[in-house]
Formats: C-alpha cells, sequence, structure tokens
C-alpha cells in the first residue's frame, strides 16, 4: 500500500492509561491469538527450534531479532513463540498511519520510530516502561521485508542501544525455508531460536553495541543456512 506516514513527534501519545492497556492485552494475546494460530499452521506449518530458550528469561523483559521475510508473518511468529508473554515490535511510521487500522496496529504492539529528539525521548522512555513490565520487544535489524529471502543481510548496530541501554538479554529469531512435501511450491518455516545474548558490561557503550550486533548477525546467519528452499530467488542485477 501506498502510505503517508503521519507525523511521530513528540506530541504522538505512546503513553497510554489502563482502559487502552486492557484492550491492547486482549487483543495482542486473546483475540488475535486464533488468527495467529491458524494462520502460522495453515499457510506455513511453522515449526520452532529452541523455544524452550526463553524460559530462561521468563520473569524478566528482553529483545528479540529477527530477520525480515513475511509482511504479516513476522508480526505473529515471534508473538506466538514466547506466548503468554506480551511481545511488542518496533515498526516504521507507515504502519501506524492507515486510515481505520492505525489504532488497531498500536492495540498489536506496534511502537513507531518517531522524527524528532523530543519524540525520541518518549519513545525510548516506552520500550524502558515495556521491558520493566516483563514483555518482549521485537526488532528487525534488516529493516525492510524481502519475501521468502534465505539469506540475512547486513545490518548496523544502531537498533542494538536499547538492550545494551537496559542491560537486557537479547534473542535471535531466524525463519528459515523449506518445501512442504516432495512436489509442489508450498512453503514451510522452521523458526531457530537462540540466546539469550547479553551485553558485554566490560565494553565501552558503542564496542557492547557492535559486540552484540556482530553476535546476533552471526548467528541468525550461520541459522539461515539451514533453509533448504528458495521460493524467491534474488539475484544482483
Amino acid at each position: 500500500m501506498k502510505i503517508t506516514p503521519r507525523v511521530i513527534d513528540g506530541n504522538f501519545a505512546y503513553f497510554h492509561g489502563w482502559v487502552w492497556n486492557f484492550f491492547s492485552l486482549l487483543l495482542q494475546n486473546v483475540f488475535s491469538m486464533p488468527v495467529k494460530v491458524l494462520y502460522a499452521q495453515m499457510k506455513f506449518r511453522v515449526k520452532y527450534i529452541g523455544r524452550e530458550k526463553l524460559r530462561l528469561c521468563k520473569d524478566e523483559g528482553y529483545f528479540i531479532y529477527a530477520n525480515h521475510t513475511q509482511p504479516f508473518g513476522d508480526t505473529l511468529i515471534p508473538s506466538l513463540a514466547n506466548y503468554p508473554k506480551r511481545n511488542f515490535f518496533i515498526a516504521s511510521p507507515e504502519n501506524v498511519s492507515m486510515p481505520g487500522l492505525g489504532n488497531i496496529v498500536r492495540l498489536l504492539g506496534a511502537i513507531p520510530v518517531p522524527c524528532d529528539f523530543q519524540g525520541m525521548k518518549h519513545f525510548l522512555k516506552s520500550i524502558e516502561q515495556i521491558i520493566d513490565s516483563n514483555h518482549s520487544i521485537t526488532i528487525y535489524p534488516e529493516a525492510h521485508i524481502w519475501p521468502y529471502d534465505t539469506h540475512i543481510r547486513p545490518f548496523g548496530a544502531v537498533s542494538f542501544r536499547y538492550p545494551v541501554m537496559l542491560s537486557r538479554p537479547v534473542y535471535v529469531l531466524t525463519n528459515t525455508y523449506h518445501r512442504r512435501g516432495r512436489w509442489g511450491r508450498k512453503v514451510k518455516i522452521i523458526t531457530y531460536i537462540d540466546g539469550p545474548f547479553y551485553p558485554k558490561e566490560d565494553l565501552q557503550f558503542r564496542e557492547r553495541q557492535q559486540d552484540l550486533r556482530d553476535r546476533v548477525y552471526e548467528c541468525m546467519r550461520n541459522r539461515s543456512l539451514e533453509s533448504s528452499f528458495s521460493y524467491i530467488k534474488y539475484r544482483k542485477r
């Protein structure tokens, strides 16, 4: 869709009262769950490997870094993995700018990236509040969706400031693609979960960011090699 993104500045409401939070909880973890389960199983037969690792941090908030390969599936695969923990996700302003749907996307957990300094202060505070409430936040460091991509695209260390800033653990979620059945082009997703990875407190702040990024990237890249089917082939022009 061609969407005109709304301005996410210091006036944007990142914080809400108990009524909003109550309906957000219902929408995230109750009403939407049947849709998430049916879509994941009927469309992709999603299988998780390493899901038990999430229990190591079940009593604290953490970040999930994942490869960005599904426009709809990427919003639900992490949520199903760590249910009943509530999962939020950092999103571009376009995701909360759709007429009639923007607030629903926000209720489902979207945290839009701001465009100015005052908005950034509120954005970072909302991330801290969510993590301190022992929820999870999913981040797609590749930024752009490449549907069914079986490679891990290079990404920077900027998005790793959040776990470093809060000294919180990080999990890596890597979706790999496989042919479903012997013939045809139906796809199965096997999702690998690795971690937790912790920031190294003996390093300087930016060094911690880079080190965490490098470990996450290497883990994600190694797991991506498990893909055995390319539904879409990407080639350099």
